[in-house]
């Protein structure tokens, strides 16, 4: 008997308690919240069978219930992003088998291509654990960037090590040939049995000197698949990141 063709589900995390930005998914974007922008652009991917916020504030909840979005309350002292969507995955019945997709709650801009690609390497190998997107740098300044993290691959595409760091490091500089750099992007697609046993991973090493979970399904011996995408996608980490998306959206090009 074969195995059903997994459900693929989006949650997206969204605190309000954020370090650099507080209230972040609440802030106004051409007259929208943001974690509104992000629920109606997940909805357009036909692929996605649900779409849910997590979050653990009530003005979040109350936010998202108002423009008829879905939304599951989790606990508040969840460590990371990947822990709230491991709780609200179990929360919401997913199976263990199915697809979950991690869609920032700070990326209103998405563009909607990128999930069913994030998602597809999950579809076509019941094998495969998680895989993630990531984005040929064409800005010379986030190659030393940290706040953009780089990854190095294999052949195969599965990533050999993330780092806030410019990875591979140029030994000759004189050299002509001068390296790619690929950034990550931050949307994940788990296995919902491997999502559950990655969180109740003890922190690795390597996580926990470059603040990056992923680095721990590595340290842990699990491939993750590396999906090059052409479409890049802004993160709103501040004020001013808000400022550029309200340009790219007043300007009518979100």
């Amino acid at each position: 008997m074969s195995n059903p063709i997994p459900e693929v589900i989006a949650i997206i995390p969204a605190r309000y308690k954020s370090n650099r930005f507080k209230g972040k998914p609440l802030a106004l974007i051409a007259g929208k919240p943001m974690i509104q922008h992000v629920v109606e652009r997940a909805k357009q991917v036909r692929l996605l069978s649900r779409v849910v916020v997590a979050t653990d504030d009530n003005r979040i909840a109350e936010c998202v219930q108002s423009f008829g979005g879905q939304y599951v309350m989790t606990r508040e002292n969840h460590v990371s992003g990947s822990d709230r969507l491991a709780e609200a995955a179990e929360l919401l019945g997913i199976s263990q088998h199915d697809v979950v997709v991690n869609i920032q709650g700070d990326q209103p801009l998405f563009p909607v291509e990128v999930i069913e690609q994030v998602a597809q390497p999950l579809l076509d190998d019941p094998a495969l654990p998680m895989s993630t997107l990531i984005y040929k740098i064409i800005r010379p300044e986030e190659i030393n960037d940290p706040n953009h993290v780089k990854t190095v691959f294999d052949r195969n595409n599965y990533a050999l090590y993330f780092s806030r760091s410019p990875i591979p490091f140029q030994r000759n500089p004189d050299e002509k040939i001068k390296p790619t750099y690929y950034k990550h992007l931050g949307f994940y697609a788990y296995r919902k049995g491997f999502l559950l046993s990655f969180v109740a991973l003890p922190e690795g090493e390597w996580e926990r000197f470059e603040k990056l979970e992923q680095l721990r399904a590595l340290e842990y011996g699990y491939k993750v698949k590396v999906v090059l995408t052409e479409h890049d996608s802004i993160e709103v980490d501040t004020p001013e990141d808000l400022l550029r998306v309200q340009h790219y959206i007043g300007g009518g090009n979100g």
